[in-house]
């Protein structure tokens, strides 16, 4: 990495809880391997509207915005592009002269793990009803795919069904669903409970092809399950590097080497959370 001096730019992501993001670890090495002198920094606020204002005040390039925020951080930019409008959730801010714009990456990298087998017609049971499940859904939709949406809240469940014209299931009758794929866009399964079980293995067949959106560790409860019942898998880090490759490219222009920053994490993570 570039030596840090008073011309360093700051980038950083929001989240809370965020001391599990690996965030750092990929936007640093798209950094230091086109030479830019800026850091990207980890922060964990209670107040969105607060972060918002020390974005402005101290200049921050840009923001990745996870867990709780993508929905609530909207009303504090001064401007958000069309998809993130229609997807209702922003999980990328650029700092343009003092002007923050929203935009959300998440849709391309999700609905592209899944283009080659096919999305129209299939059966689609998306758990969650959070932003990351907000941009999967407008991703399925979009691509004509069959929604069904799960979520531990039925009131913001149903929300999200409407919203793209799918159906709601309650968590406790999925596991009479045989869906063709099924996307955890939840935290459930992540570090430090990485003993839940997100959906049901009586969902599951060799048929179903199964995304988890949660990295840590890489291979969840949910993907091992899959793997034993013969199912197609895609784990969170696939979706995780595409998102930030996109939010790379929004920051700077430049198109970052993903298999580097795939390999950031796998090499400088815990072993234990992958």
């Amino acid at each position: 990495m570039t030596a840090i001096t008073a011309s360093t730019r700051l980038f950083c992501v929001l989240g809370n809880p965020v001391s599990h993001s690996r965030s750092p670890l990929v936007h640093n090495q798209a950094f230091a391997d086109h030479l830019i002198n800026a850091v990207y920094l980890a922060f964990a606020p209670t107040d969105i509207q607060q972060a918002m204002d020390t974005v402005r005040q101290f200049n921050i390039g840009g923001v990745s915005v996870t867990i709780p925020f993508k929905q609530t951080v909207i009303p504090f930019l001064d401007q958000i592009d069309d998809q993130a409008a229609a997807v209702g959730a922003v999980n990328t801010v650029v700092n343009r002269d003092g002007r923050l714009y929203g935009y959300n990456t998440d849709t391309r990298a999700a609905i592209a793990p899944l283009k080659q087998s096919g999305i129209a017609g299939k059966t689609v049971l998306v758990i969650g009803a959070g932003g990351a499940a907000r941009a999967v859904a407008f991703g399925i939709h979009e691509h004509h795919g069959q929604l069904l949406i799960t979520n531990r809240s039925k009131d913001r469940g149903r929300a999200l069904a409407s919203d793209f014209d799918a159906d709601f299931v309650p968590m406790d009758q999925i596991r009479h669903l045989r869906p063709d794929i099924v996307i955890n866009t939840t935290s459930m399964g992540m570090v430090p409970h990485p003993e839940v079980l997100s959906c049901p293995a009586d969902c599951l067949t060799p048929d179903t092809l199964v995304m988890d959106v949660v990295y840590t560790p890489l291979e969840t409860r949910l993907l091992h399950v899959a793997r034993q019942k013969g199912c197609r898998v895609v784990d969170g880090l696939t979706m995780f590097v595409a998102q930030a490759a996109a939010q790379f490219e929004l920051w700077t222009g430049l198109c970052p080497d993903t298999e580097k920053m795939r390999q950031a994490v796998l090499t400088r993570s815990d072993p234990q959370d992958l």
